[in-house]
């Protein structure tokens, strides 16, 4: 009898000892869920004030789309716009007066795809994404990229409108070669969003500095420079003059300071004391950092005034001012 209430009560205490680490971790894993559940998502994030882009992709995370497919055709929107001067078609040309045009994108398994230099193709990053899901590489440049595309159906199209050539053949008089700060407040279309499933991708796409030496390229097209995603922790992207990014490899610092704990707006103004640091005395340029972690919540910082950042989530539509380095 007494053995039996023995084993009875062993019993119910080994059943106690079991179950407390069981019913501690089923805790651990609700509060996980709990705190999945309380992310901002989805959400989109794009640097300027590009409205069409970001409803497009906004339209594309609602209907239950990948942040993939948001990123690609929320910029596409920009692309094809011929008075956004500094993308896609209608770009302004090199000082030789051809258009050329860079993207990268990269998806949440950190799958990525670039082009650089292409010509004719109105929507490198859709190039950008072949190259990443059709190929083993990750970058194609110049005529490689170009035929690629033509392989893969994109069609061939004069790029050059008659603005932008008026403009290149207006500023052929001086060639002065120096960058613009703010030009028409528009710049690299960079974007970041977080679809349904809390996966989160990017694209970057632009036609470069205006009046660039022939076959130059900045950082948009760059994986770590004008671009990168941690699917793990966030995502960040760059507009202004890309040789300062690359110098900084900024948009991948900026991730590696938030999965330090920084937040989206700290490591934005982390990685633009960055590139000031390395420029005392000419900050006669703009650089514009936007950034979105796994939580979806974001930041952006500047060097100079003037920069806007657009987001849509369910809390709404927003162009964002943030505060720059130097004051107005």
């Amino acid at each position: 009898m007494q053995r039996r209430k023995f084993l009875k009560s062993s019993t119910i205490a080994t059943a106690g000892l079991i179950s407390s680490p069981i019913l501690a971790s089923c805790k651990e894993e609700n509060k996980s869920i709990i705190s999945e559940n309380n992310r901002e998502q989805p959400i989109v994030i794009a640097t300027w004030n590009v409205e069409n882009a970001t409803s497009k992709a906004w339209e594309v995370l609602k209907s239950g789309g990948s942040s993939l497919d948001a990123v690609e055709q929320g910029v596409m929107i920009e692309e094809a716009d011929v008075k956004n001067q500094s993308v896609g078609k209608g770009g302004r040309p090199d000082r030789d007066g051809n258009v050329t045009l860079d993207a990268c994108i990269m998806d949440s398994e950190g799958n990525c795809g670039a082009v650089l230099c292409i010509e004719n193709i109105v929507h490198p990053i859709s190039v950008a994404r072949k190259v990443m899901e059709d190929t083993p590489h990750v970058m194609l440049a110049g005529k490689g990229a170009e035929q690629f595309a033509y392989e893969k159906g994109f069609k061939k199209e004069n790029l050059l409108t008659e603005k932008s050539k008026q403009e290149w053949l207006e500023w052929k008089k001086t060639a002065q070669y120096k960058p613009i700060v703010n030009i028409e407040n528009h710049d690299t279309i960079g974007m970041l969003a977080i679809d349904n499933n809390g996966n989160i991708s990017g694209a970057c796409t632009t036609s470069g500095m205006a009046y660039k030496i022939a076959g130059r390229v900045g950082d948009s097209p760059i994986i770590g420079a004008g671009l990168f995603v941690d699917n793990e922790v966030g995502g960040a992207t760059a507009t202004g003059v890309g040789e300062e990014v690359v110098r900084t490899v900024g948009s991948f610092l900026i991730v590696e300071l938030m999965r330090q704990g920084k937040s989206p707006q700290e490591a934005c103004e982390e990685g633009v004391r960055r590139i000031i640091k390395k420029n005392k005395n000419k900050l006669n340029f703009q650089i514009g950092f936007i950034a979105i972690n796994k939580k979806g919540e974001t930041g952006g910082y500047c060097i100079q005034p003037g920069f806007s950042y657009r987001t849509y989530s369910e809390a709404g539509h927003v162009n964002n001012i943030p505060e720059s380095y130097i004051k107005e």
